[in-house]
């Protein structure tokens, strides 16, 4: 019989060509449990608990101690972590998966080039996610080290906005977008799972109204988020789609609400992301 992949163990599997599975479905023979409790030991670490120990790496990974502390012990030794007094943190050597997946698959490669050139154009800061179980994931970003023209201000990025940053997707407008790009039933299943964590006092928290938001998004096809995911910052998101009309990720425009309400944010953005997310479609 067909077994559930544990998600604790592998977010990492929705494939956006049967987006109408949210998890992986795998005969219970060939799932080879000691790989998949080791990467959900890798997957304890994040921002919120950089450095782990035994104990922690147990409740996080939703494993045994005796078998956190083996993993843990086999994943330094391979030079995946670096430990010292029984802490442990990730080792420079995890960066060679992400590496190579940005470097090797479609999304990130086409979309990158276009958000430079979106960032050249309105001096702002744009990037690109894709959905992975609970978040969506920046995979190519423009940067923010520059300045834009004089009087225009600096390009913004909100904390945390990096290559490989994982955010909330009922939180965040890439993540209403790619929500509303699943399956309706698809996206009924995945809503029954959350736990809505309020972020700011602008969060979405009750499953209903995310509901009703998504639902708009569908219809409206972008979406725009005000101070959801971190205070003093807005973005406005639309779909990116293949060339059979799935959507594979969402580019948005990070921007401070100060400086743009959501009508003067959608007059400016609204159609250099969808003549970029048009000229995106034929490359995937």
């Amino acid at each position: 019989m067909p077994a559930r992949v544990f998600v604790r163990y592998s977010r990492n599997t929705r494939d956006m060509r049967t987006k109408d599975m949210l998890h992986m479905h795998i005969a219970k023979v060939d799932l080879i449990e000691g790989l998949a409790k080791g990467l959900a030991v890798l997957e304890a670490f994040d921002t919120e608990r950089q450095r782990l120990n035994s104990t922690l790496t147990a409740q996080r990974a939703g494993i045994t101690r005796a078998a956190a502390r083996r993993h843990l012990l086999t994943l330094a030794h391979l030079g995946y972590l670096e430990s010292a007094d029984g802490w442990y943190w990730l080792a420079p050597k995890v960066l060679r998966f992400s590496g190579t997946y940005l470097a090797s698959a479609r999304v990130p490669r086409a979309v990158q080039p276009v958000l430079d050139q979106l960032a050249a154009q309105k001096q702002e800061a744009f990037s690109a996610a894709v959905l992975d179980g609970d978040v969506a994931v920046i995979v190519a970003r423009s940067g923010n080290e520059s300045h834009a023209s004089p009087g225009a201000g600096r390009r913004m990025l909100a904390h945390g906005l990096h290559l490989g940053a994982r955010l909330p997707a009922h939180a965040t407008s890439t993540g209403h977008v790619l929500l509303a790009g699943l399956p309706r039933h698809a996206f009924a299943t995945w809503l029954k799972d959350q736990q809505l964590r309020r972020l700011t006092p602008q969060t979405i928290t009750n499953p209903s109204a995310l509901r009703a938001v998504v639902s708009q998004v569908r219809k409206q096809d972008f979406c725009i988020a005000y101070e959801e995911h971190e205070s003093g910052v807005a973005a406005l998101a639309v779909p990116v789609r293949d060339a059979r009309g799935d959507v594979v990720a969402a580019i948005n425009v990070v921007v401070s609400p100060q400086r743009f309400d959501p009508e003067a944010l959608h007059r400016a953005f609204f159609l250099p992301l969808r003549d970029a997310a048009s000229q995106l479609r034929s490359l995937l």
